[in-house]
């Protein structure tokens, strides 16, 4: 293991109290050994780390759709690491650790918030797409927003509730976020952003049918677009998040603080956009108190001027360039009927990565 990677450990091992104080630890239920073995052994929900009690209620009252739940936050993850796959911090997780990302999700970044999106939008996806392949006894295709069928085709298939879905997020996702401080509402904002983009990218989805494939009737159904869409959308709110300030006033229950956006000739932000109120930090160096894991040994694009090219990924460290091998399918022919040979070719490529 690299030095600095396991210095960043170590940190985050020694700080492991401070992490863990309020992590949604939940979501190491998506990693490792707990994960994979969903499907062949039963989930004892008093061996998931973290859960509050309500959220250990739930488990126990429905069981059967915690894999989905497992599942969603899985996707999230992926999704997250996908979409931040040429930026200094890229999302990366830390096996064998509760805390998943690390002191990283500790500030209210703009990290932070996109997490906690795209995990509750996660969760609301997987479900609602397990409830509509029937996996699920208490759940199935949604038959409440149909309405009348539009001209040239009808009502068919299975029109997956979303409703549901996000109800599931809702319930299980927040219910640890019922502190009268600026972090558990920030959470719950940014948990409610990903469940909302669910809901507004629903499609029609609509099969032809009819001799030849003349699709002289169509049947339609309600449908989740791909979540790709969705990961993109919330990166253009990452991008484009509101800063705010916290507040505190004094109620019944005591002190409670709430958030305010920071600029008032600024358009507040509605239900759909992400909010922090924390600064990032550049994650150019390894740093166990932010989670860093610094950009050296990443690869960089040396053409990009973008966040992704070697200049400011490697934030003005420069870069070396080697030379690697790939073995490629080349030179392919088509034969009539119905096959394709190729050739092996062996390509030279320049591969790029940060000092």
């Amino acid at each position: 293991m690299e030095p600095h990677l396991l210095g960043l450990l170590l940190g985050l091992l020694l700080g492991g109290t401070r992490v863990l104080a309020g992590y949604p630890i939940w979501w190491s239920l998506a990693l490792g050994q707990q994960y994979t073995s969903l499907g062949s052994q039963p989930l004892l929900c008093g061996s998931i780390p973290g859960l509050v009690p309500k959220q250990l209620r739930f488990c126990r009252n429905y069981i059967e759709i915690m894999p989905s739940v497992a599942e969603g936050v899985k996707l999230g993850i992926q999704e997250c690491q996908h979409q931040f796959r040429g930026r200094r911090w890229n999302c990366t997780t830390i096996d064998d650790s509760l805390a998943i990302f690390g002191p990283v999700l500790d500030k209210a970044t703009r990290e932070s918030a996109f997490v906690h999106a795209i995990a509750s939008a996660g969760v609301a996806f997987a479900v609602t797409r397990s409830c509509a392949e029937g996996t699920s006894t208490i759940c199935g295709c949604d038959s409440h927003h149909k309405g009348p069928p539009g001209e040239g085709w009808k009502w068919g298939g299975c029109s997956e509730d979303a409703d549901f879905g996000v109800l599931v997020s809702r319930e299980f996702a927040d219910a640890r976020e019922n502190r009268p401080d600026a972090r558990s509402a920030m959470n719950k904002h940014n948990n409610e952003a990903g469940r909302t983009t669910i809901l507004d990218h629903m499609h029609l989805k609509c099969k032809c049918h009819g001799l030849s494939g003349s699709c002289e009737v169509k049947t339609c159904w309600w449908a989740q677009p791909d979540f790709r869409a969705i990961g993109d959308f919330l990166k253009d709110k990452y991008d484009s998040a509101s800063e705010m300030v916290v507040e505190k006033h004094r109620e019944s229950r005591g002190w409670v603080e709430t958030l305010r956006a920071k600029y008032a000739l600024f358009k507040p932000p509605t239900e759909r956009d992400l909010v922090y109120y924390e600064n990032s930090p550049n994650f150019c160096e390894p740093n166990p108190e932010t989670g860093s894991f610094g950009t050296r040994d990443r690869t960089c694009n040396v053409t990009s001027h973008g966040i992704d090219g070697c200049d400011l990924l490697c934030c003005g460290r420069g870069h070396n360039t080697r030379t690697e091998k790939r073995k490629e399918k080349c030179h392919c022919i088509f034969h009539w009927c119905c096959y394709v040979s190729c050739q092996e070719c062996i390509r030279i490529y320049d591969v790029h990565t940060c000092k």
